[in-house]
């Protein structure tokens, strides 16, 4: 059996990795032109970073798009298992101790990396994920959603494809965009870590913080196992802080942080009619229809401003004039907002949208009952059913928003069942509903660090320091990442350090990432990385 160094040697052989060398000392070379060799330099100042983050960027765009090419579904483990090892082997390269760690047959993938000399410094963990939404190829307007399509706006506003090797010399434009699966989510940014990190080791800047990366494999589908895969490796992931590289920037693409995220809770409403589908001639009038049912029901959820109506579901929730003012201070240009949503009003949940986003959310994301269209048929269905995500916020967590709805479910005169219900229960009770909720994940409790904390002082300081101007600082968001099941195990603070833009349509066809969000994300990071954490 070959020994791991003999291994490593004869990887470092193959036309792979000194295509990699050669690209890393091309970085090198560019960076030692700009700025000298900078051996000893301690920090960049806010000039040579911005120059250095573009170089870095032109040198890591091929690398980017050899990623992007990995398809990434984390239902199929095949490709999980290839994005790990190439993510291994580019966190090695850069001298980094990189491992799997075990997750059934999707590992996750774990790297470190401890600046030599200079005293003891602080861990940082930084949590990103290679994982990416399923893709239907026929949506994309491309060849394939894994061949990164470099495309420009017309005119008229609609995208014209370039040639990809207009990636690779000469002058890119901030405003072009690369397409492609997890151009944006997530892979862009571990790219874009990957690219700040070279930089500064070729400026001779040493890391301000020991580093340690955890790369999720199953973000997309609510980090199922993400709390245990923490659980067995403590020691390993034991951290000062942590920063996710992840969600979108601010609408108006101004450097930002994010001091907390909603969680998600799934859960699976239904409604029974009649044991089969019925004749709606011979019935209707007679049998009651679960659809109309199941219409009610919901309605009686919320009212027509929006605001969940179950007794109990917001008031844990309060706010005091401190919070109050952080959200007004966003920047929110909401008329601009509808117009990009397409509607001409919102709901009345909160004061404004950053206010809105603090509250628990019950969204009816799907509903099936019978067919429609062609397929139509005069029927009473037999059963409805609505798929249901409850957004919980830290006040009220996933248990409790559960226990609430079902409670509202029996006010409205149902007896829950589980799974069918049986020839007794039909012949007792004549409102029968089962509520079934999904398992609590990673991804189910919401998180919140506070603004004053040391984590969250550190990266105001640095963002300070890397542009100029303090970010916008978001509370809360409202979309989710599995950062419960970490600060509950970890015991450590965290703030989201989102790098995309906001209009990349993540988890939809069409994703992308701009240009100029791709260069200044390097930027930020490389800021991140060279300031220490006191």
């Amino acid at each position: 059996m070959s020994s791991y160094n003999e291994e490593r040697e004869k990887d470092m052989r193959t036309p792979s990795a000194i295509h990699h060398r050669s690209r890393r000392l091309a970085l090198v070379a560019s960076l030692i032109l700009a700025y000298g060799t900078g051996v000893g330099a301690a920090t960049l100042d806010r000039t040579q970073l911005e120059q250095s983050a573009g170089r870095a960027a032109a040198a890591s765009y091929r690398e980017w798009v050899e990623l992007l090419a990995i398809p990434n579904d984390a239902t199929v483990p095949a490709d999980i298992q290839k994005n790990v090892d190439w993510l291994t082997k580019a966190f090695s390269r850069r001298g980094f101790q990189a491992q799997a760690l075990a997750n059934g047959d999707k590992p996750m993938m774990y790297a470190e990396y401890t600046a030599p000399g200079a005293g003891p410094r602080k861990t940082v963990l930084f949590y990103m994920h290679l994982d990416g939404q399923s893709v239907t190829p026929s949506q994309w307007a491309q060849k394939s959603p894994w061949e990164a399509t470099l495309k420009a706006r017309a005119a008229d506003g609609k995208w014209e494809t370039l040639p990809l090797d207009k990636l690779y010399g000469g002058q890119v434009d901030p405003e072009w965009r690369l397409f492609a699966r997890s151009s944006s989510d997530d892979k862009g940014p571990i790219v874009m870590f990957l690219a700040a990190f070279d930089a500064l080791k070729a400026a001779g800047v040493e890391p301000g913080v020991n580093i340690k990366v955890l790369l999720d494999s199953e973000e997309e589908k609510g980090s199922p196992s993400l709390g245990q895969v923490i659980a067995q490796n403590l020691a390993l992931l034991r951290n000062d802080g942590m920063v996710i590289f992840d969600g979108p920037m601010h609408q108006s693409n101004q450097p930002t942080l994010v001091f907390g995220n909603r969680g998600i809770q799934l859960v699976q409403l239904k409604v029974f009619g009649a044991s089969q589908g019925l004749h709606s001639g011979h019935y209707g009038n007679y049998s009651a229809n679960p659809v109309q049912r199941m219409a009610s029901l919901l309605a009686s959820m919320k009212d027509d401003n929006g605001r969940v109506t179950i007794p109990g579901y917001y008031t844990p929730v309060k706010f005091d004039e401190r919070a109050r003012k952080i959200m007004a201070a966003v920047p929110d240009d909401e008329a601009a907002l509808k117009r990009r949503l397409g509607i001409a009003s919102t709901e009345k949940v909160g004061a404004n949208y950053q206010e809105a986003m603090q509250y628990p959310s019950l969204n009816v994301r799907g509903i099936v009952a019978g067919d429609v269209g062609p397929k139509a048929r005069t029927i009473i269905p037999e059963v409805a059913i609505a798929d249901i995500d409850l957004r919980t916020v830290p006040e009220t967590p996933p248990e409790s928003l559960v226990a609430l709805l079902r409670k509202h479910i029996e006010k409205q005169g149902y007896h829950l069942v589980n799974g069918e219900p049986t020839a007794e229960e039909r012949a007792r009770y004549p409102k029968l509903a089962s509520l079934t909720a999904g398992e609590v994940s990673a991804s189910s409790s919401a998180a919140r660090t506070d603004l004053e904390a040391p984590i969250s002082k550190w990266l105001q300081g640095v963002m300070h320091d890397t542009y100029g101007k303090a970010p916008v600082q978001i509370r809360m968001m409202g979309g989710t990442v599995p950062t419960g099941a970490a600060v509950q195990a970890l015991k450590s603070p965290f703030v989201i350090v989102p790098l995309v833009n906001a209009d990349n349509n993540q988890h939809s066809f069409d994703e992308n990432m701009r240009l100029g969000n791709y260069r200044d994300g390097i930027q930020t990071v490389m800021g991140i990385l060279q300031t220490p954490f006191k």
